[in-house]
């Protein structure tokens, strides 16, 4: 490694997560943010998941007093829609139910106790820890939206690793591990994800019985070139790009990449955890029950704002907008 260079994942590390780092702070999403994400598209994306976590207290899998655990909450907009709807179809369970969010920054962390606040005053309690290592529980169910595209990341071309040298990327590092990775993904050039062994571990050993369910943008098997991107004001800039000022964009905009899945995956069962399914997010959300959801607005709900809310909904399943380009992958652990 030459001086006052550094290898990629310190780098993107350093651009989300370090001092003053775009992830440390709260970002505004949605139409006044820098990109899209399904829960400030519909809060009935939060219903869906709160009608299956019904759905598994009803069978059985999850105790009446579990665990609901968000990953990476933001401003906290998930899980309480989540809360919102399990008051609307099962409220005796607000009384039994635990509800967590791991969420490593305090400034974060306050963001999202003041709008649990706002929004359920004493009703919720809402607790938070800083990692999965913190917590120990007996049944629980993790959700998590857009989480392992912001795991850092390595780049590799035609066998070499990168390092960042100004903000300038250089293909001349050896990294057996990196290496390895790519060879078992079939990668001559891409992203290799740090991190989701580390994470699966903790999550396995923080629960005994638990389903985790994910939605982000990716793949089962590896794309064949780059996907890294910077989105800034809902501009879309490839990392390559020719023109590109990363040195203007550093820690300003959010830095990402497509998600293999077949690396969460392996990672997870490595982690004795069994791993159920990966679906579009279009046929999860509909298998789930939010066509369902809808059907009770509009037997409930004044025409107007039905068709408010259907519109929105439709977002989450139309494949030309986030229906097929996400994806939702499932796991389960049984003691």
């Amino acid at each position: 490694m030459k001086n006052n260079s550094t290898l990629f994942s310190e780098y993107m590390n350093e651009w989300l997560y370090g001092k003053d780092g775009y992830y440390t702070k709260y970002k505004n999403i949605g139409k006044k943010g820098d990109f899209y994400t399904a829960v400030s598209t519909s809060k009935f994306f939060g219903g869906t998941i709160a009608k299956h976590i019904i759905s598994l207290v009803d069978e059985g899998f999850l105790h009446k007093n579990s665990v609901i655990c968000e990953i990476g909450a933001h401003h906290g907009y998930f899980l309480a829609d989540v809360i919102e709807f399990i008051f609307t179809l099962r409220p005796k369970l607000l009384n039994t139910l635990k509800f967590v969010i791991i969420e490593r920054f305090d400034d974060l962390q306050e963001q999202q106790r003041n709008y649990f606040q706002s929004s359920f005053g004493d009703v919720v309690s809402l607790t938070h820890y800083k990692s999965l290592d913190e917590l120990k529980c007996e049944n629980a169910f993790f959700i998590a939206n857009e989480i392992f595209d912001a795991f850092s990341c390595e780049l590799f071309y035609k066998g070499k690793t990168a390092r960042v040298d100004g903000h300038e990327i250089e293909f001349d590092v050896d990294n057996e591990w990196v290496k390895q990775k790519a060879q078992k993904y079939n990668k001559s050039r891409g992203e290799i994800a740090l991190g989701y062994e580390e994470f699966a571990l903790s999550m396995a050993k923080s629960c005994k019985k638990f389903e985790f369910m994910s939605f982000d943008y990716g793949e089962m098997q590896a794309r064949p070139d780059f996907s890294l991107r910077v989105y800034e004001n809902h501009n879309v800039i490839p990392f390559f790009q020719e023109d590109i000022k990363r040195e203007e964009l550093f820690k300003k905009s959010d830095i990402t990449y497509d998600v293999t899945f077949e690396h969460v995956k392996d990672a997870y069962e490595e982690a004795g955890v069994e791993f159920i399914e990966l679906k579009a997010q279009m046929v999860a959300l509909i298998d789930m029950g939010i066509l369902n959801l809808l059907e009770i607005l509009k037997d409930n709900a004044d025409e107007k704002i039905y068709e408010q809310e259907l519109q929105k909904a439709k977002m989450l399943i139309m494949p030309n907008f986030l229906g097929e380009r996400f994806k939702m992958i499932k796991f389960r652990k049984i003691f």
